[in-house]
């Protein structure tokens, strides 16, 4: 089954701690992860950030709502018990238990407020989102996923726009940044054409220039096609050449990515989504406008 969102946990785990015992978050997580059977792919698929397991994050987040509204409450570092409160709201016999049903209690109230006054600060727009199925955590990756997202978008019609010139200067930029043709300058002489079919410039592998890399940039709206790397790739054997980087704005065809895994020669294929996530990367053609530091407790500073 899907991951289960940050509230649907919130019940599963004041049943866990039902019996009035300390529980663990490791062994809370295990559990839970059992209840709803979770794959082993599922409970180790992590954030965007690839710091912590999407589902450990969600009960972590379940946990410190229901901490909020004082159904459960922590004992140690890293461990927690049910209240009377939370043995109260279990003899309910509730179906599930959400945001709304947190708001009865006054202490889940002044949390709820808190959070909204501090995002009002930051962007009076926004609402709160703890309402939300999702965790503020999910919430602001998800935000940032599709700013970034939509600014690739603008950045890729932006290149189909511009003259074939400007594309090949912008792919030795993005190389260079990349670690690649050593400096500026020297990648610029490099680049170029040189005459052969199939081939727009070639760019040092380092910059010592151990190797060579032979460049075929094209800013095409259709989707390149097998013949197209075909020839990019014989061209790389006439110069017995081992590499070869094809940069497009458009996709490529199954027929072409499945002929650079068979041939001897590595050609890496880049496409226009791709090249608009590395400009991203590696700031070429984009400049900053926010930054937000994300920080948690250093359980580690309140060790004796």
């Amino acid at each position: 089954m899907a991951i289960p969102d940050y509230q649907s946990i919130m019940l599963p785990l004041l049943k866990l701690l039902a019996d009035k015992q300390e529980h663990s978050k490791r062994e809370a997580v295990e559990k839970l992860a059992h209840s709803f059977q979770l794959t082993e792919d599922e409970k180790k698929e992590l954030l965007p950030s690839g710091r912590q397991a999407i589902f450990d994050n969600r009960v972590g987040w379940a946990r410190t709502y229901l901490n909020k509204a004082g159904l459960l409450e922590s004992t140690r570092r890293g461990f927690f018990k049910i209240t009377p409160r939370g043995l109260e709201a279990l003899a309910q016999d509730l179906k599930e238990i959400n945001v709304k049903f947190l708001e009865r209690y006054s202490e889940f109230i002044e949390f709820k407020e808190a959070g909204r006054d501090k995002e009002e600060k930051i962007q009076p727009e926004v609402e709160t989102t703890i309402t939300s199925k999702q965790s503020p955590e999910d919430l602001l990756v998800y935000g940032y996923q599709k700013i970034r997202q939509e600014l690739a978008d603008e950045l890729l019609d932006q290149i189909k726009s511009c003259s074939p010139d400007f594309f090949e200067k912008l792919v030795v930029e993005l190389l260079v940044k990349m670690g690649y043709g050593g400096s500026r300058k020297d990648a610029g002489k490099a680049i170029g054409k040189t005459g052969d079919e199939g081939i727009d410039g070639i760019i040092k592998e380092d910059k010592l220039g151990l190797d060579i890399i032979y460049i075929q940039a094209k800013r095409w709206g259709n989707t390149v096609s097998r013949p197209e790397v075909q020839k990019f790739a014989g061209a790389l054997q006439g110069k017995r050449a081992r590499k070869g980087i094809f940069i497009t704005t458009s996709s490529y065809s199954k027929e072409a990515l499945d002929f650079v895994s068979t041939i001897e020669s590595k050609i890496i294929l880049i496409d226009g989504e791709q090249l608009a996530q590395l400009m991203i990367d590696y700031d070429i053609g984009v400049s900053q406008v926010a930054s937000y530091n994300i920080k948690k407790i250093d359980s580690d500073y309140f060790i004796d």
